[in-house]
């Protein structure tokens, strides 16, 4: 079925840090394969060689988060699928059959709360969606598992996206940061970031508004990409302001990040923003994956982000630090790189369209709606006290008094682009560098 979706816009950025070590635990096979950091590459190349199969690695990857996720309290997982087993079973046959591997055969992914997965409740982070079960999935979860791409598990998030700061919902509480239990592992999409980075599947997916993929990615020691409005398809996601969404990879290698967008990058005619990227794609984008591919690129140093006093010095040092690594790989850096008026151009940049957003959402599940409105959910009292306050405010407001069409169509944002746009060309700028934070995790 078609969703609702209304037109936006634009914003495209990748982070990209580092990956960790936990302690890995042995497949259920005749062989030890530690699953622990392993990339797609190297899982199918196991799988060819027959070190294991699609079962052993739903059976390794489920004792991980059975380990590891509640006994040291880092919450990044809402449930594990039921199903997944038998879903490895039908690849494990497939390719027994076939001799060919799908492109992410057989891959245990953690897909955040707020894809639809027809098999699985879907709640936004909100305990009023409880138990709710859309009619369908969402464009990119239906993507990856005709890839083959097995859905291991629901992650946690903000509870309606709301906070890049923290992950808190009402349906699962608190995720912690895997590096350091004491500390945030950012939002939205914190479950997520948390999860892959725990090596509790091979790759997830997240969404970003204002920074809800590249800031658990950061945070987590991941790479996550938020790609350009149009890239990749809405439908099926539980929206935060749609305008400005975006979902995405998050992998602990930018290779497993590029064998991701590339499944789930494309026009889908339930979401007609993206028939921008028709014409505009490549078929794939791993052949950009170049160890030279930064000779002669330009990148300009935004210190917009970078230089105010509040910023922390281990972010200003790291971020320097990627810039050198940047000009070692042969990238010519232009430093500072400003755009005019920048702080002018961001005020009021922002629509509020979550009131009307998420009322039509909701008409997408039909009659296994929980609540047919945010209104009867805000009435009903089930979400955290940690977003009270600003739920209420944002059903009162009833959203935004002005119309909010797409980023492309929104004078304030096409200003705003233009700007950007001129500013790079003034100085033949191919990318622009700044900190995805200027605070490490916060306790």
């Amino acid at each position: 079925m078609n969703k609702f979706i209304r037109s936006l816009g634009f914003y495209s950025i990748i982070a990209i840090t580092l990956a960790i070590v936990p302690r890995p635990i042995e497949g259920q096979n005749q062989q030890r394969f530690d699953v622990t950091e392993a990339t797609i590459s190297e899982i199918h190349d196991a799988l060819r060689s027959g070190v294991v199969t699609c079962r052993s690695l739903v059976v390794t990857y489920t004792a991980r988060i059975e380990a590891y996720d509640q006994a040291t309290r880092l919450n990044a997982i809402v449930l594990i699928n039921p199903d997944a087993l038998a879903d490895a079973d039908r690849l494990d046959a497939e390719y027994r059959r076939t001799g060919k591997l799908r492109p992410l055969h057989g891959l245990p992914i953690i897909v955040k709360d707020n894809y639809d997965t027809k098999d699985l409740q879907t709640t936004g982070g909100s305990l009023a969606l409880k138990g709710s079960l859309p009619p369908d999935d969402a464009y990119q979860v239906r993507k990856l598992r005709e890839a083959g791409a097995i859905v291991l598990a629901k992650s946690n998030m903000a509870e309606w996206a709301f906070s890049p700061n923290v992950t808190v919902s009402s349906i699962a509480g608190i995720t912690r940061n895997p590096y350091d239990l004491d500390r945030v592992p950012a939002g939205s999409s914190g479950g997520t970031g948390a999860a892959v980075a725990a090596n509790f599947g091979v790759v997830g997916l997240g969404t970003d508004t204002g920074n809800s993929i590249r800031g658990p990615s950061s945070h987590n020691g991941l790479v996550g990409i938020r790609s350009t409005m149009g890239l990749t398809s809405r439908d099926g996601i539980i929206p935060l302001y749609l305008r400005n969404d975006i979902g995405g990879p998050m992998a602990r290698t930018v290779e497993d990040a590029v064998r991701i967008l590339d499944v789930i990058a494309g026009h889908d005619p339930a979401d007609p923003i993206t028939e921008r990227s028709v014409g505009n794609k490549p078929d794939s984008y791993l052949p950009f994956l170049n160890k030279d591919g930064l000779k002669g690129v330009r990148l300009g140093v935004f210190r917009y982000y970078l230089d105010p006093p509040e910023t922390d010095s281990e972010i200003k040092t790291l971020t320097e630090h990627a810039i050198g690594a940047l000009i070692a790989q042969g990238a010519e850096v232009v430093d500072p790189f400003g755009i005019p008026d920048f702080s002018a151009l961001i005020e009021d940049i922002w629509c509020n369209t979550f009131y009307t957003d998420v009322n039509a959402y909701l008409t997408t599940l039909g009659d296994r709606a929980p609540y047919k409105t945010i209104d009867e959910i805000v009435a009903s009292g089930l979400y955290s006290p940690y977003i009270g306050a600003r739920l209420k405010r944002m059903v009162e407001s009833g959203g935004n008094p002005e119309p909010c069409p797409d980023l492309f169509h929104r004078e304030k944002n096409i200003v705003f682009r233009k700007a950007v746009l001129q500013a790079m060309d003034a100085h033949n700028i191919d990318a622009i560098i700044y900190p995805t934070w200027s605070n490490p995790p916060r306790r």
